[in-house]
């Protein structure tokens, strides 16, 4: 029975049913019809709830026309999970509009009458970056290709052209080892690769849309008229570009709510910025500005330990504090559960193996493992994970592998439950069951293979159909048929909104976000992973801090936090744990040693100054060649080119970005200092034991011949 029936039996108008099981702070988001309305949630507060009752609410009191209110998400996840909820809520049908917001762009241009002329779209930058790259006389590898693809779609968004790039990405750095102006100029080798065979990428989208609704005033008018009432969700996460496509549908009008957590903020290299949620109040001084903290996710120990990392924070500077907001402070709302656990390994190897132990004893207690996740910051740190629960015997899913509905037994499965549903004779069968008779035929049981492999693979995918038919013929009730769950699927499959899989959850910290599990374990929480070696900014260790608190609200009751000291069994223990964990993590669950005497030894040193100009070093780059900005390089030009050509060939074997290898910093550094001995290049910063021991004879050969 849906939310909206349920209001009808239990008596009363639905207006009244629909606030009745809100908080104060929710009634209030759900009642505020007009804008503009800034809705600041923190994690596990329920906003998604708020926001939907809020357009329900609306709808029912006759203030909102579904058909001219568009809800503009995130992910086709976030959609498709909106429209359901709206769906439940008596919302649905016709109205309102609820797109991602690429293709929300896309539907502007239809709905003005100006989509049918539109380009052919490139779903992939890759191959028109090679060919781009390819016409420059450029080499670049796989590795580099991603990188700069991912650069191309920030300059985009951030509204910046190959002619403007050069000024916008200051400081960023060589995406795929290139200089910023070689990466300008297959920018723009790429725009014309797009234009000589009639294409444009999903930032055309928006470029296209926001120059018809600049120039065009009549589309403008149409499209203003369509739409008369906004809501924009993780509104953090807005780049540029799309803040100036929203500021041109509104056209002036103030019929606008949004909603985010500054403090979730963990897009910024796509080109996201928490600026327009931290500033909505002085673009719109009469906003109602409603704040959400009762925590509904998350026990108060998971509660606290989040809370506590983001007071943590110290201050850094004008340019890291002007994107940092005062984090909410969650209340948590649930009975009480188990202290967060922390473990130290020896290495990365026993660090897999305790965990998959630790799954083993929670899925032996009741937990279901569809209700685990294992979360590091790099894809690459999964393997050792895989191999662990794998020889453990418990199955596992790695999200960001392939998407559920290209799996071949799940396309088969819907082709078999499609003909079965047109021939379907009303004989009173539960729908539940009868999608259970139709995946019988292609390895279904109701009790799992007792192996792993493709076989359990198979079976979990067929298992999540069976228990999402459970759940919805639960939801909806009468009425709810074989038809409407195949409509239903199809319709999660155009969104890639799958239904859970029965196997613990593997997943990067970015990839969790707007996930959530009852057992969660954060894993390789070293210096260089967390933060990653990269962040060598106040500003980007910043994105650090809420990229872990991230990970940290996605577990419901169960925190298990851990690291290890080395990479291989046997290594020198060298690593030590993040920074973000002190004040943390109780005493006696690390070893302090490593942790503390190079900080301390740096402290005790003072600030570190310009070995040319005599000027306090205020970044992580200029602290690593040892000399500010401002200064001249004292390389030789031929020792650092002779650098940058071996950095690129080390990258383009093991097929990852240059900067792994070593990153822009630490080889100025080494041309800098023109190392003779391992001793001395051991002194670089940036060069680790790992580094030392793979790279450093090397790079002394190449040194010495240079």
């Amino acid at each position: 029975m849906s939310e909206a029936e349920s209001a009808q039996a239990a008596g009363g108008t639905l207006e009244e049913r629909l606030l009745a099981g809100l908080d104060e702070e929710q009634r209030e988001v759900a009642t505020t019809l007009h804008g503009p309305v800034c809705v600041l949630a923190g994690a596990g507060t329920g906003k998604t709830r708020a926001i939907t009752h809020r357009i329900a609410y609306g709808v029912h009191s006759g203030v909102y026309s579904p058909q001219r209110l568009l809800a503009v998400t995130f992910t086709a996840r976030a959609a498709a999970e909106m429209r359901s909820r709206l769906r439940d809520l008596g919302v649905g049908g016709a109205g309102p509009h609820v797109p991602r917001r690429g293709p929300a762009a896309a539907a502007v241009l239809l709905a003005a009458g100006r989509g049918g002329s539109l380009p052919s779209l490139l779903e992939h930058k890759a191959q028109a970056i090679a060919e781009g790259a390819r016409r420059l006389r450029l080499t670049v590898d796989r590795a580099a290709i991603r990188d700069l693809a991912s650069e191309i779609e920030w300059a985009k968004v951030s509204m910046l052209t190959p002619s403007t790039y050069l000024e916008g990405a200051a400081g960023r750095g060589e995406p795929g080892g290139l200089q910023p102006a070689t990466v300008a100029r297959l920018f723009e080798a790429y725009e014309d690769v797009k234009v000589d065979r009639n294409l444009i990428d999903f930032e055309d989208v928006l470029l296209i849309t926001v120059g018809i609704l600049q120039e065009d005033p009549k589309v403008a008018a149409t499209v203003r008229e369509q739409y008369r009432h906004f809501v924009v969700d993780e509104y953090q996460d807005v780049s540029p570009l799309q803040q100036r496509l929203l500021e041109l549908w509104l056209g002036g009008r103030e019929e606008l709510c949004v909603v985010g957590d500054a403090s979730q903020t963990i897009y910024s290299f796509t080109g996201a910025t928490s600026t327009h949620l931290l500033e909505f109040g002085k673009r719109h001084p009469q906003a109602a500005m409603i704040r959400l903290v009762r925590d509904y996710r998350s026990t108060p120990q998971v509660v606290r330990l989040a809370n506590d990392l983001l007071a943590a924070r110290r201050p850094a500077g004008p340019a890291a504090d002007a994107r940092w907001a005062k984090p909410l402070n969650l209340i948590a709302q649930r009975p009480s559960g188990p202290e967060p656990e922390f473990a130290e390994c020896a290495d990365d190897e026993a660090e897999a193996s305790a965990v998959a132990r630790r799954i083993a004893a929670l899925v032996e207690a009741g937990t279901e493992p569809k209700d685990i996740a294992v979360l590091f910051r790099t894809n690459g740190q999964s393997e050792a994970f895989e191999q662990a629960l794998a020889a453990a015997g418990i199955g596992y899913q790695l999200r960001g592998g392939e998407r559920f509905f290209n799996r071949r037994e799940v396309r088969d499965g819907l082709l078999q439950l499609r003909g079965a549903a047109r021939a379907q004779a009303d004989d009173g069968v539960p729908v539940a069951q009868r999608v259970r008779d139709v995946l019988s035929s292609l390895g279904y049981s109701e009790q799992a293979p007792t192996g792993g492999g493709a076989t359990r693979e198979r079976w979990e995918s067929l298992a999540a159909l069976v228990a999402l038919a459970d759940e919805l013929s639960a939801a909806r009730g009468e009425g709810f048929g074989l038809p409407e769950f195949v409509a239903e699927l199809q319709e999660r499959a155009t969104a890639q909104h799958a239904p859970a899989v029965q196997g613990v959850t593997l997943a990067s910290l970015h990839a969790a976000k707007g996930l959530e599990w009852d057992a969660v374990f954060l894993v390789g929480l070293s210096e260089g992973l967390v933060p990653i070696s990269f962040a060598d900014t106040p500003v980007t260790v910043d994105e650090e801090r809420r990229l872990l608190y991230v990970g940290i609200t996605r577990a419901r009751e169960f925190l298990h936090l851990s690291w290890s000291l080395s990479r291989t069994p046997g290594g020198r223990a060298h690593r030590r744990p993040s920074r973000f964990l002190d004040g943390l993590r109780p005493a006696g669950s690390t070893s302090s040693h490593a942790e503390r005497s190079p900080r301390k030894r740096r402290e005790l040193k003072g600030p570190t100054t310009c070995r040319v100009c005599g000027t306090i070093l205020s970044t992580g780059a200029e602290r690593k060649v040892g000399r500010c900005s401002e200064c001249p390089p004292t390389y030789e030009e031929a020792t650092f080119e002779a650098l940058r050509a071996w950095r690129l060939e080390q990258a383009r074997e093991a097929d990852v970005p240059a900067f792994v290898v070593f990153t822009d910093a630490t080889l100025t550094a080494i041309a800098e200092a023109k190392p003779s001995s391992l001793n001395e290049l051991s002194q670089v910063a940036g060069v680790g034991r790992a580094k030392l021991e793979r790279y450093g004879e090397a790079v002394l050969e190449l040194i010495r011949g240079a």
